[in-house]
């Protein structure tokens, strides 16, 4: 096993924040600063994975682990914990998250480790409320997930104490309720708010839909902007074989070339 020692990095980040001697930018930074670099990392190690690019998922997972570093190094600074905190933190969390493992717990599949996973959390959560740290089963959610994500966390969440749906079937028929109340505010012309509003409730009601047909709502929504992606540019192409130019050509020709390429899909 591969145990290179993380303390040059470690050393490297203590030097760029040093206040003395260090980087103006790094030492500049604050969590609230460095936090949506983190994010960003993250979807770069995803896009990697997803273009099964390994020399590029070596790079940007060290990115990714830079972002780490950086945090840790900050809240050393400020007294709250160091990097030594953070591994011990994350070994506790998955030894005691995983006793089919490290200890003598038998565990059938993945479904059930699922399961298992879950009851641990909801039994670590209901510790924190005998200590007051939190008053609802959804406050530890975190808020800076993307939209899609939270959604799907806090529909899966309330469906654990039985607020959901049997099956899909309700799911859909809320859907079809969604739609009509948005085509309502919209021929109604109401106003920008209350058509966001009901944009918002079809679009969790997606989610539920794909949480119910196990369908992660995020890949198909990116599966639909590459199939968007490819078929503009496809139009695009045979305009340009045609000698015509995307500002030439009517709406209605290009949903005639659209309705095409549809076609030789199937």
């Amino acid at each position: 096993m591969d145990q290179r020692d993380i303390k040059p990095l470690l050393q490297i980040m203590a030097s760029l924040r040093d206040p003395d001697s260090g980087c103006p930018w790094d030492i500049k930074q604050d969590f609230s600063t460095i936090a949506p670099y983190t994010i960003e990392e993250a979807y770069e190690v995803a896009d990697a994975i997803q273009r099964d690019n390994m020399e590029e998922l070596r790079d940007e997972l060290g990115d990714l682990l830079l972002q780490v570093v950086f945090h840790a190094r900050m809240a050393e600074e400020a007294g709250h914990f160091s990097f030594g905190d953070v591994v011990d933190a994350i070994c506790d969390k998955m030894t005691r998250r995983h006793p089919h493992v490290f200890g003598d717990e038998t565990i059938a599949d993945s479904d059930a480790q699922t399961h298992a996973w879950e009851e641990h959390k909801a039994r670590e959560r209901s510790q924190k409320n005998l200590h007051g740290e939190t008053r609802s089963i959804l406050d530890d959610i975190a808020r800076g997930l993307p939209p899609l994500k939270r959604a799907g966390k806090l529909q899966r969440r309330a469906a654990r104490v039985g607020f959901d749906w049997p099956d899909s079937k309700g799911v859909v028929e809320k859907l079809e309720e969604e739609i009509y109340e948005l085509k309502e505010v919209v021929q109604n012309a109401q106003n920008k708010q209350r058509i966001q509003d009901e944009l918002g409730d079809l679009l969790f009601t997606c989610v539920n839909l794909a949480r119910h047909t196990g369908i992660d709502p995020e890949t198909a929504l990116a599966g639909a902007n590459s199939r968007f992606e490819q078929r503009f540019k496809q139009i695009e192409q045979a305009l340009t074989q045609k000698g015509k130019d995307l500002q030439e050509v009517s709406l209605d020709e290009m949903d005639t070339l659209w309705d095409e390429i549809k076609r030789k899909e199937r």
